[in-house]
């Protein structure tokens, strides 16, 4: 604690502490009111420590009976604020129920019977064709009024590689073009591969990966890791791809339908993430080539297999948006049929796609039964 003068009475003491400031006057001295902060819960023993001005202080017993502490001066209350002038969001939020903004809710997303899936017609003219056969076949689908640009129906014919940029140029408008097959990475050291950069060079957005026969001719025996990392580089370089997997005879026979499918499946949806760009193309290995055909039921029954495997495993959207085609022995005579089954979205077709009669498969997009987008 020190002391300190500047009081203009002789018979006043200011003592500052830690506490505050007190000041001490005689009672009868009315300006003693107008002095500064006092702390009256300063103890005694303070006053014995005081200066009083201008000289040496008496003993504390001489200066209680004359000094007393000046009261403390409450702090002046602080006016009211007004009220605040309401929001917009107050407003709202005293709404009543009946006069309240309507919400409506998000409408369910569509279910896999009721997703429009543009249709999808596939020619997969495997090692058949040459320069004359081919220009014929299209001056032929060009006079038959064969094309499909802007309509309802996607067409992607896969020549042979060799005649893939003029068959490019010779078929009918808005048909485009594919190749049957991509190597698993970049072009390098890797004598009669294809990789997909050179397709897309030349103006290829299509491929067709993991078809039987490349799976099953022994040698070549792609196998389903093979596949599934074909399938992923190509959409990472920027193609779109028809994904074919499909059992043998002995596998539908001993029930193991479902299994095959499924598994060879799982292998690219685990290298898979976007499936924006992929058509899965389900060919039961006995019925191609073989005159045999699924019946529709038994397609429309693997077709909706496959939808459910994908909405589990892979996503509801992705089940509901990939389109599911049937390939096996599919012709101008069952192709209608078969496109009025819900779960299936077109065809991947081949010997008939060497024909005329293309075309009106093509066509069956008018008796497909879930609604198609253009």
């Amino acid at each position: 604690m020190t002391a300190r003068e500047g009081v203009s009475k002789p018979q006043t003491c200011v003592a500052q502490t830690g506490a505050g400031v007190i000041a001490l006057a005689p009672v009868d001295q009315p300006w003693a009111d107008r002095l500064g902060p006092v702390d009256t819960a300063l103890p005694p023993p303070v006053l014995r420590h005081c200066r009083l001005h201008p000289r040496d202080p008496p003993p504390p017993s001489a200066i209680r009976p004359f000094f007393t502490p000046v009261p403390v001066r409450p702090f002046p209350t602080r006016p009211s604020r007004p009220p605040p002038i309401p929001s917009l969001f107050s407003k709202l939020l005293s709404l009543t129920p009946t006069t309240a903004v309507p919400h409506s809710p998000a409408p369910p997303p569509p279910s896999p019977a009721t997703m429009a899936r543009t249709f999808f017609v596939g020619g997969n003219w495997k090692c058949n064709g040459t320069k004359d056969s081919i220009a014929t076949l299209c001056s032929t689908w060009k006079e038959s009024g064969a094309g499909v640009a802007g309509g309802p129906v996607e067409v992607v014919i896969a020549p042979p590689s060799v005649y893939a940029v003029s068959a490019a140029a010779s078929l009918p408008d808005g048909y485009q073009v594919s190749l049957q097959n991509t190597w698993t990475g970049k072009g390098g050291a890797f004598t009669g591969e294809l990789s997909a950069e050179m397709a897309k060079d030349c103006g290829i957005n299509w491929v067709i990966l993991g078809h039987s026969e490349r799976r099953h001719i022994p040698t070549i025996a792609e196998s389903d890791e093979t596949v599934a990392t074909k399938v992923a580089y190509a959409l990472g370089a920027g193609l779109k791809v028809i994904a074919c997997i499909g059992e043998q005879l002995e596998e539908r026979e001993a029930g193991n339908t479902n299994a095959v499918n499924e598994r060879q499946l799982a292998a690219i949806a685990a290298k898979v993430t976007d499936w924006t760009n992929v058509v899965i193309a389900y060919e039961p290995v006995w019925a191609i080539g073989t005159g045999k055909v699924a019946t529709p039921d038994q397609a429309q029954e693997v077709h909706a297999a496959l939808r459910a495997w994908l909405s589990a495993n892979v996503s509801p959207s992705v089940a509901s948006s990939v389109r599911i085609l049937y390939g096996g022995s599919v012709s101008a005579k069952n192709c209608n049929e078969l496109a009025g089954k819900e779960d299936v979205d077109g065809f991947l077709v081949g010997g008939a796609s060497l024909k005329p009669e293309f075309t009106a498969i093509v066509d069956s997009h008018k008796h497909a039964k879930v609604p198609v987008s253009a």
